[in-house]
């Protein structure tokens, strides 16, 4: 089924639930499925047909779901781009879109023109003007599932972005696979506050249309405000990154929302501390770890994020999931024994994935072999068979000539009383070729040093020595991008500014 149908069927079901509320419009199913159609018109009217891309550069929240959606309707190609994007990562896009029109807002406008070179640009004021003047029905025909629906940016952190085609088929699947694993409820209250240029935002947005939901808008991310929303807005079920779970935590109030008790996490891993003060703060009925990618929505879902704090559990319901030989170009086949590391495959089979990177061979000989997708992730799996991730290949840290991964002495340092954030990587050292260096954001009011110097101790006394930290460096912050994944490459850079340091 294609994203056109679902919206009006669902519209069909529940005209008159509330679709949208939170910061913005209002809006009941029938409301939004009208406001949805005049704006695929005005689309229409400004050029866009089927298979056009439109090109989205707008902040969050309603104004920029109810475009996605119309160009569902329409059976254009929906463009969302970051808004971190820099003015030249951004003309890229554009360039490499082959984007028809590229609609903007106040805030993004100055960086869109510039960047867009001979595109047209029209504000999403515009077309909400042009929208008033259209039906609010749909006369065009509609998309097929084979269509796409979506082109993706992956935001890396080095290299250009690379473009994930999704088709609608793939999109209304991961939905519906993020309403099974996630328990998600007929009617079901969610924040949207999640990027809908990353696949968690577009989850979110989709999923809630499925089960007939209320997708509670916040168009950027504040602890206060998303607060308030989560309580005056009876929120039920919440899907974020960690960092946003964390500043949640500090911004207190959790305890008032006696409607939420769902949780998901998904794009970065939290750590066993950060998954306990969320258990005891909301005690939720369901907490889930979603492990997956733009590529592949879903890998493997941990479903008890409670019992068991950084599982990823296993293959979702329309996944299969191998872990092979570390190695660069190991085979398919060549799967590890039970309990042994190594990196995690996922089939392409799966309703779910991509069918490959736009216009990058280079990208798909690295990532795709034989069908399937190497997801640039290690892991490992329990004696249960459940899997746990164990870092990326490519923040392994050779030390002494010894592999040594982040994410485990990460999970051990967080639980030192006296930092906030943690991220380790490894610094060139003459002596070890690379140093296990931890980088720490001391909690508010503590000393610098002094907070490094006990991290340092806390280290020593919970790790084996091999995995010790030679260096700790308190830091302001641990930069992250904007969808909250950690920019090892900033630091091992030296673009950090260093507070206070101790050594082993």
């Amino acid at each position: 089924m294609d994203l056109a149908t679902t919206l009006r069927w669902t519209a069909e079901r529940h005209p008159d639930r509330t679709a949208v509320s939170g910061t913005g419009r209002h809006l009941t199913y029938r409301a939004w499925e009208a406001r949805v159609n005049r704006l695929a018109g005005a689309l229409r009217a400004s050029g866009v047909g089927p298979g056009d891309r439109v090109a989205l550069s707008l902040t969050g929240g309603e104004p920029l779901a109810s475009l996605h959606l119309a160009a569902q309707v329409l059976g254009a190609v929906s463009v969302p781009l970051s808004t971190r994007f820099a003015t030249d990562e951004l003309a890229y896009c554009l360039d490499d879109a082959r984007a028809s029109l590229v609609v903007t807002d106040d805030a993004q406008a100055e960086r869109t023109a510039a960047a867009a070179g001979a595109v047209p640009v029209r504000t999403a004021a515009e077309l909400d003007a042009a929208a008033e003047r259209e039906p609010d029905t749909a006369a065009w025909p509609g998309p097929s599932e084979d269509d796409l629906s979506v082109l993706l940016y992956t935001s890396g952190t080095t290299g250009k972005p690379k473009g994930v085609p999704r088709t609608h088929r793939a999109e209304r699947t991961a939905a519906v696979a993020h309403a099974v694993q996630t328990r998600q409820r007929q009617g079901e209250r969610v924040l949207g506050v999640m990027p809908m240029f990353h696949t968690m935002g577009l989850r979110t947005l989709l999923c809630s249309i499925v089960v007939g939901g209320t997708w509670v808008a916040q168009p950027a991310f504040a602890a206060d405000e998303a607060i308030s929303l989560v309580v005056d807005e009876g929120v039920s079920s919440l899907y974020l990154v960690p960092t946003m779970f964390w500043s949640l935590l500090r911004a207190g109030g959790l305890e008032r929302a006696r409607g939420l008790d769902r949780l998901a996490y998904a794009g970065a891993a939290m750590t066993p501390a950060l998954a306990e003060e969320l258990t005891t703060a909301v005690a939720p009925s369901a907490f889930v770890n979603h492990f997956g990618s733009t590529e592949i929505y879903t890998f493997t879902i941990g479903p008890d994020a409670a019992a068991k704090p950084g599982c990823a559990g296993r293959a979702g319901i329309f996944s299969r999931v191998r872990l092979v030989a570390p190695e660069v170009g190991a085979a398919p086949d060549a799967v590890v024994a039970p309990g042994e590391q190594g990196q995690v495959i996922v089939s392409l089979d799966s309703p779910e994935a991509f069918a490959g990177y736009w216009q990058r061979p280079d990208a798909d000989a690295k990532a795709i072999r034989d069908g399937w997708y190497y997801t640039g992730d290690l892991a490992v799996t329990d004696d249960e068979g459940d899997l746990w991730v164990s870092g990326r290949v490519d923040d392994m840290i050779n030390s002494g000539g010894e592999n040594i991964y982040p994410d485990e002495i990460e999970a051990v340092l967080a639980r030192c009383p006296e930092i906030d954030d943690v991220c380790v990587v490894g610094l060139a050292d003459d002596r070890w070729g690379h140093a296990v260096t931890a980088f720490v954001v001391p909690v508010r009011g503590a000393d610098p040093l002094g907070a490094a110097d006990k991290a340092l101790a806390f280290a020593r006394a919970a790790l084996p020595s091999l995995k010790r930290p030679k260096r700790v460096i308190a830091v302001e912050a641990i930069p992250r991008s904007g969808v909250g994944k950690t920019l090892r490459r900033t630091l091992t850079a030296g673009d950090y500014e260093a507070r206070g340091e101790a050594r082993a």
